[in-house]
């Protein structure tokens, strides 16, 4: 019997989001200018406010309330009626020493037997239904919100957008797990004031349909475009207005999004969040590192779809062990523990190794804030950092690492396939 499936994604101006991108841009400074620091930065975003919380260890100082006003302006909070506004918001810093207690168990004498900066169960997922190995449902939410921040932009041909915006869309999977067609689509914007409230809710909802949803269906391949078909329900701001948004509608905290970070509510989840947290926290290494073998190994045809756990102790490079779940979709002949040996066999899953086999001691991770951290077009950029000093540095740097297929022949040899 057919069923549905949803998933949903938020804009890059959700107050989650928001906060998540700040934490992340204060993790890539402290990068650019001290590779080895340590750094676990949560924010706060309400009306007119902004608090930064954590613990950092490093040997460079930091203008955080420049870093901050400057990704809120970036987003596009620039208004004094949002009454949240890039340089008039208040900046609290409440950011401390990391504990000792804690770096003793990460920091050891050789980098390589460099511990677990705590102690959990990360997840990594993939399967065949989009070109990126990642779940159709949410790819399509996270598509939605993309192109309708690009058309907040550019201004053009939508221009009372607001930053702030969630999408949800709900897909018909066929008895083989396939899917067969869009069912709903939920698109709420922030948007300017209207003066008649339906003009307001009839122009939303028709741009939203003959403007947005055309320039997502151009990126798909063509096999997909068969899934918009004229039954798709639409709920467009259905609670008739969404002028009052971003921070001041309601409170962002950093890493509240985790699922739409990962994979939708497809796979499954350890529960850590990412943003925020240099890549010695194993709740974000370890769980680009699963993804990359999750996708690395669908892409080399060992499984339709696959799931990889991992979990670690805080302090213990070695992580407790692997689990491999491939839903019964499989293409070789052998069980999903005997995959898991092989994995451990492939891949060094030292929080060491994670970082040097996908480089992320790099300042990498303001990119990831918004539209998901998995799924994403790996590529290589410029980018450039000012300390309190005044001093500038440039650095290129590879983002999105874990969406390389750097180890698919590695894996066709290792599984004789």
């Amino acid at each position: 019997m057919a069923y549905l499936f949803t998933s949903e994604s938020v804009s890059e101006g959700h107050p989650d989001k928001i906060a998540d991108q700040i934490s992340d841009a204060l993790i890539d400074n402290f990068l650019a200018w001290d590779e080895d620091a340590r750094v676990a930065i949560e924010t706060l975003v309400t009306t007119g406010q902004v608090v930064l919380a954590g613990e950092v260890k490093s040997k460079i100082y930091l203008d955080v309330q420049k870093i901050t006003r400057s990704v809120i302006e970036r987003i596009g909070y620039t208004k004094s009626e949002y009454m949240f506004e890039a340089n008039s918001c208040g900046v609290l810093s409440a950011i401390h020493e990391q504990s000792a207690d804690i770096n003793q168990g990460v920091d050891r004498v050789t980098k390589q037997e460099q511990g677990a900066g705590d102690q959990g169960i990360m997840f990594g997922y993939a399967n065949n239904e989009t070109e990126n190995l990642m779940p159709l449902a949410l790819d399509l939410s996270h598509r939605l919100l993309y192109e309708l921040a690009a058309l907040r932009r550019e201004n053009k041909e939508i221009t009372y957008l607001r930053p702030d915006a969630k999408s949800q869309v709900t897909l018909e999977y066929s008895d083989d797990h396939k899917p067969t067609r869009i069912d709903t689509i939920v698109i709420s914007t922030q948007h300017d004031d209207f003066a008649s409230e339906k003009e307001m809710q009839e122009k939303i909802k028709a741009d939203i349909i003959a403007i947005l949803l055309p320039r997502v269906k151009a990126q798909l391949k063509p096999e997909l475009h068969a899934l918009f078909s004229d039954d798709i329900k639409f709920h467009i701001n259905p609670t008739g207005k969404f002028v009052i948004g971003g921070p001041h509608g309601d409170a962002g905290l950093t890493g509240r999004k985790i699922i739409v970070d990962t994979y939708g509510g497809k796979g499954a989840h350890g529960g850590g969040a990412f943003s925020g947290k240099d890549p010695s926290k194993v709740d974000r290494s370890a769980a680009y590192a699963t993804r990359h073998i999750a996708k690395n190994l669908v892409a080399a045809g060992i499984a339709d779809e696959l799931l990889v756990q991992i979990s670690y102790a805080i302090g213990v490079k070695d992580p407790m062990g692997i689990y491999v779940n491939t839903y019964g979709t499989s293409k070789i002949n052998l069980s999903d523990g005997e995959i898991a040996k092989k994995i451990s066999e492939i891949f060094d899953m030292t929080p060491y190794g994670i970082e040097t086999r996908l480089g992320l001691r790099n300042p990498i991770y303001s990119e990831t804030a918004a539209y998901g951290h998995m799924g994403r077009t790996p590529k290589r950029v410029t980018k450039t950092f000012e300390n309190s000093n005044g001093e500038v540095k440039t650095i290129e740097v590879d983002l999105f690492t874990w969406e390389r297929l750097d180890y698919v022949d590695r894996i066709k040899e290792a599984f004789n396939i």
